[in-house]
């Protein structure tokens, strides 16, 4: 089981309101305040105050990952406008003595609001790790200089192992799956970081490896290169995968190197190979393989923002949630729109390359 420790901060006049939501209880002296626990079932495994000034408190609640979705969002909804107020949520490892969620009165009945959140970070969680990670930062460049060294030394020299040290650096992974949640939360600051990004990134990997292509022998019929330059249904499926393979490592606070390797596999090989075909001169070839980057691209993103929605990724307010699912059905189409388009001149490309 997944636990969250929630420290609120806020006025201390505000202290006795919020132990009344949290708690549940019916005397509730402000009939506008809804109890959080009974409204939404939360199953809190332990809550501690403490008061750190004269007019300061501190409330930490002890939930689970599932649950703490529904509590953010009533705290924010009622407090964000307060002075002071603020959320920090913390992960843990290990809490004793140990708890079992079976065995919480509130946590075998969980509300249908509830059950959509179960298996997954809170939403604030997920957008932190995923703005942080969408900046364009020396890590960053210089881990897009390391993967397309070692990709393009792999394929150069057919060496798998190698191909697959490239591969767990894998540093598309999160700008990729930082677009797909800007996309599903309507988020235009987060679309408009990942994808400056993405950009410098693909620049950097396309013009390094054409450098390396023009200085080093590069052979079109070794089977690493070879099998990057064109595409089939299954690549476009091994795309879709690890693009939901992605998401679900975010949302589930899975290994992230783990998937990333699963979403390297679709991304760095064929940008290395275009950019090494290019340098060395095998032009029509390395179009082949800039199609397969260009459809596996759009392929990552489209499952990342499939897997998001599926989950319930969705911005706090309705009319946020409204304007912004106008906006991903928008995207989703595009994308879907983008890769029909792409499939079809992938198809014509190949039949004139075929054509005596």
């Amino acid at each position: 089981m997944t636990l969250r420790l929630i420290e609120i901060s806020l006025p201390e006049d505000k202290l006795q309101e919020v132990e009344e939501m949290i708690g549940g209880r019916d005397e509730v002296l402000d009939i506008n305040v809804q109890p959080i626990a009974s409204l939404w079932k939360i199953p809190i495994m332990g809550e501690w105050k403490f008061r750190f000034s004269e007019d300061r408190a501190l409330i930490r609640i002890l939930a689970t990952a599932g649950a703490s979705q529904s509590l953010l969002d009533a705290l924010e909804e009622r407090y964000s406008m307060v002075d002071g107020f603020r959320i920090n949520i913390f992960p843990l490892e290990a809490s004793y003595p140990p708890i079992s969620e079976n065995g919480n009165d509130k946590a075998g009945s969980l509300s249908k609001e509830e059950q959509k959140y179960k298996e997954r970070v809170s939403r604030e969680e997920l957008h932190n790790d995923l703005v942080e990670g969408s900046r364009t930062t020396n890590i960053y460049i210089s881990m897009i200089i390391l993967s397309s060294v070692v990709a393009a030394i792999g394929v150069i020299n057919d060496n798998v192992a190698v191909i697959i040290g490239a591969m767990v650096i894998a540093p598309l992974l999160t700008p990729n799956v930082s677009l797909a949640l800007a996309t599903a939360l309507g988020d235009l600051s987060l679309a408009k970081s990942a994808l400056k990004t993405l950009f410098v990134g693909i620049i950097l990997a396309t013009a390094l490896s054409i450098t390396l292509g023009f200085l080093l022998p590069v052979d079109p019929t070794l089977r690493e290169i070879s099998s990057r330059t064109s595409v089939g249904l299954m690549d476009i499926v091994l795309a879709l995968a690890s693009g939901a393979a992605g998401a679900l490592s975010f949302t589930s606070a899975a290994p992230a190197v783990l998937i990333g390797v699963a979403v390297a596999v679709a991304l760095m090989p064929p940008l290395v190979i275009f950019g090494l075909l290019l340098g060395a001169g095998y032009y029509a070839l390395a179009v082949g393989a800039l199609f397969l980057f260009l459809a596996n691209f759009i392929s990552v993103n489209l499952a990342g923002v499939i897997t998001f929605l599926a989950q319930g990724i969705e911005p706090r307010t309705w009319w946020e949630a409204r304007n912004a699912k106008k906006a991903t059905m928008l995207a989703i189409a595009g994308w879907m729109a983008i890769l029909a388009i792409l499939i079809v001149v992938i198809f014509l490309w190949e039949h004139q390359m075929l054509a005596p």
